[in-house]
């Protein structure tokens, strides 16, 4: 067990089910805690791109992800210690409810599973909505159901007045009241904007629209005291001197392009960090804005997002996609993942909104991506194939999106065969082509195989 675990508290705000506004009491959480003068380090069980961006703009300091299919336990350990050495407490946002896990038999990778692994203090967010002394029953349900989990806190959300509060309170039992962190009452101007795939990236956020996330936090801030759960050594901010040995600057291996900017954003740090610590040296461009690929870039990383927000924006850049097509057809590495698979194809077709279009696109691949309105979700599992992901197997990964991939080429090629998960046709992911694979599948670079894969084709393409 880690030694900063045995010192420090370790908060899990979780939901009885997801959509309960674990963000916003998590946001709010933090917001507090900041105020008080705490450092504060956020994280996010699960593989989201967006919530921990939020966590971010709230604490200030970098969230990351806690995945147990993504990473394993020793990953998940170690980035929680590298990541909470220097802070005062930690606050890790749940994932759907509970004890929600990768299936119905076990709830290996749910909220629970990672708290008890973190020996971490549970907050229980419950959803007071449409129901009153039901309430009291969820909670007994919740907080007995696994004694081995420790539920110290429980926050009331989504409260319609004071009258349905005082229902609610007249059938809490006494130990219940005490673990009674807050009521939050409704309220509609508070609410974050959202799109199919949840909250907006806050990098697509402007002006008035950030205080309102601000707002939010502070909204809830202020209806919630945490003090029963905070020790009185802990109150005042924990000074911590460490020495850490500088290493010295060395000429990077390689150079990766990174397409970051409003349509391509959903990355996770930790791999841009493990490119960094394994020789890369990363410079980031928009493929919106930017006329071309940076110079000298040895390898290519286009990360996910909402590329059919901004699709006129995109196919208007002609220059860039000429960039992007030229640099891949010359054998650049590239990996492209869920947006950056949609930018590759020839042309997003969306006909779900009042404005439909079909935008094309850099037109690497023979095929076409169509919007739907079905959801696809869930933890995949691949092994790979062809000459980038030769004889790596159990490649575990994950995928979230609204989109489809419609009259692939009979002859194309891919990278991962399916094991778990649906990837483009339910069979194969990671359409390839020269040293670009392009996939739906999200991959974390805890599976230092893949990393290495990477890095090597960069090294190779920069000598040559």
């Amino acid at each position: 067990m880690s030694r900063y675990l045995l010192q420090k508290p370790v908060f899990v705000i979780a939901g009885t089910t997801s959509g309960v506004g674990k963000t916003t009491v998590s946001m709010g959480i933090m917001r507090k805690l900041v105020e008080c003068g705490f450092m504060v380090q956020p994280f996010k069980i699960g593989p989201d791109f967006i919530d921990p961006c939020y966590h971010t703009f709230v604490t200030g300091r970098q969230s990351r992800n806690l995945d147990l299919w993504l990473m394993g336990k020793k990953g998940v350990v170690e980035c929680f210690d590298r990541s909470s050495w220097d802070a005062d407490l930690s606050v890790i946002e749940g994932v759907m409810g509970l004890f929600d896990g990768i299936s119905g038999k076990r709830n290996f990778g749910s909220t629970a599973h990672v708290s008890k692994i973190l020996d971490a203090s549970v907050i229980l967010v419950v959803d007071a909505a449409k129901t009153s002394q039901s309430v009291a029953a969820m909670i007994l349900g919740y907080t007995k159901f696994d004694p081995c989990l420790n539920v110290a806190g429980i926050i009331i959300n989504n409260v319609g007045s004071q009258k349905h509060s005082n229902m609610i309170l007249e059938a809490l039992g006494v130990p219940v009241k005490k673990k009674l962190l807050g009521i939050i009452y409704r309220n509609e101007e508070i609410r974050s904007a959202e799109r199919y795939l949840g909250l907006i990236p806050p990098i697509e956020i402007k002006g008035k629209a950030k205080n309102a996330i601000l707002n939010c936090a502070k909204y809830v801030a202020d209806q919630i005291n945490l003090d029963s759960l905070l020790p009185l050594k802990s109150r005042k901010r924990n000074q911590i001197k460490a020495h850490r040995q500088l290493k010295k600057e060395r000429e990077p291996l390689c150079k990766i392009a990174v397409a970051f900017d409003e349509s391509f954003n959903f990355y996770y740090d930790d791999n841009l960090r493990a490119l960094r610590k394994n020789g890369a040296s990363l410079v980031f461009f928009s493929p919106i804005k930017d006329m071309s690929v940076p110079k000298d870039a040895d390898g290519l990383l286009i990360g996910g997002g909402f590329p059919e927000i901004l699709a006129q924006r995109l196919e208007m850049n002609h220059s860039m996609k000429m960039s992007i097509h030229k640099s891949i057809v010359n054998g650049m590495p590239t990996m492209a993942e869920c947006g950056g698979l949609m930018y590759l194809t020839k042309v997003i077709n969306d006909n779900r909104r009042m404005k439909r279009g079909r935008y094309s696109m850099v037109g690497i691949f023979d095929t076409e991506t169509s919007m739907t309105n079905r959801v696809t979700i869930g933890y995949t599992e691949a092994q790979g194939s062809g000459e980038l992901m030769d004889r790596i197997s159990h490649i575990h990964g994950h995928e979230f999106h609204y989109s489809e991939l419609v009259n692939v080429s009979s002859d194309s090629q891919f990278s991962f065969d399916m094991q778990r998960g649906r990837g483009i046709n339910g069979k194969y992911d990671g359409l390839t082509y020269n040293a670009c694979v392009a996939s739906y599948m999200h991959l974390h670079f805890a599976d230092t195989r893949i990393l290495g894969r990477i890095l090597d084709r960069c090294v190779h393409f920069r000598r040559r």
